[in-house]
């Protein structure tokens, strides 16, 4: 009788563990889901904020390209011509973050640094451990509690 209600008592046991794996499991896959939504969401945000800037540095390279381009023609100084060039750089910088494969290009260097020369990305002293945030926490909380 004993055994019978003690394998019961395992079968049941083993059950609520598989139940509790599922769930965390469950819990870690939504965590990741979320994580990569917002993550998709802050680089959307990031590209329209370069969509936008573009629109504006547009405009104002073409001014001043208009405007210094008339300028050296009319009082003959090639030099006026000099500022374009660095301008012209930053445009084409801002174009391809907007509408270019630099967002391609700087995903196949990420992911040549994690395979290749992952110690870049080693943090000092390791990875913060449970008992350095408790430690971290607790002298926070002191310093506050002091004040």
């Amino acid at each position: 009788m004993g055994s019978l209600f003690s394998r019961t008592m395992e079968d049941s046991m083993k059950k609520q563990q598989e139940i509790m794996v599922m769930n965390s499991q469950l819990q870690l896959e939504r965590q990741i889901q979320m994580q990569n939504l917002m993550r998709e969401k802050q680089v959307a945000m990031q590209i329209a904020w370069t969509r936008e800037f573009l629109k504006y540095y547009g405009t104002f390279f073409s001014l001043t390209a208009l405007g210094l381009t008339a300028g050296a023609i009319k009082q003959k100084k090639p030099a006026l011509f000099a500022p374009i060039i660095p301008l012209g750089f930053v445009f084409a910088y801002q174009y391809d973050m907007a509408y270019g494969t630099l967002i391609h290009r700087m995903k196949g260097t990420a992911e040549h640094i994690i395979e290749k020369e992952n110690h870049f990305l080693e943090m000092p002293h390791g990875l913060p451990t449970f008992e350095l945030i408790e430690k971290a926490r607790r002298a926070q909380r002191k310093f506050f509690v002091d004040k």
